[in-house]
């Protein structure tokens, strides 16, 4: 059996990882793995959950603990959380087996997006949403900017970022082979 590269999703909140993650998949054949709902269901508590009753910090170490299971599997569709890019181990894992992928957006598209979801993001609960996604977009651009393949999915739908992640998955193994 031929155990294929990861496709590791990255970027902010509401940039489409995971309806592009699911897509992306089962146009691969690869599973699809949600770091964040994996969280979730391994810690059986919900991601706000664990940020109220025990802050981020903990959070981040059950991040990182889910990074280092996930990184160690084939011909997954990784789908993680925004801010794991913050731990440099967590890329690291991730790379050694997998194409790192950037989806983007703009402020506006990214608000939209988050706001269709009440109460789920637990970074985004103060009054002015806006600001609080320009400084985190602000604080991890550069972290963002280390992916292989950086798609803006500001003006596509899933269906065309999946094509495109395809086409670049397509060209790269063209280039190794």
């Amino acid at each position: 059996m031929i155990h294929m590269r990861n496709v590791v999703l990255i970027g902010f909140m509401g940039t489409g990882k995971t309806s592009t993650g699911k897509l992306l998949a089962s146009r691969l054949g690869y599973f699809f793995i949600d770091t964040d709902n994996k969280i979730e269901i391994d810690n059986k508590i919900s991601i706000n959950d664990m940020f109220a009753q025990y802050g981020e910090k903990f959070f981040r170490d059950k991040e990182a603990e889910t990074i280092r299971k996930v990184a160690e599997y084939h011909s997954a569709v990784i789908s993680t959380g925004g801010g794991v890019v913050l731990n440099e181990d967590n890329m690291i894992a991730l790379r050694q087996n997998g194409i790192v992928i950037t989806l983007t957006a703009s402020v506006d598209v990214i608000l939209e997006r988050t706001g269709r979801r009440k109460n789920t993001r637990p970074l985004l609960k103060e009054e002015d949403r806006r600001q609080i996604i320009v400084d985190l977009l602000e604080n991890r651009h550069e972290l963002y900017q280390r992916a292989d393949l950086i798609l803006d999915t500001s003006e596509l739908s899933p269906l065309q970022v999946t094509d495109e992640i395809i086409k670049f998955i397509r060209k790269v193994d063209e280039l190794r082979a």
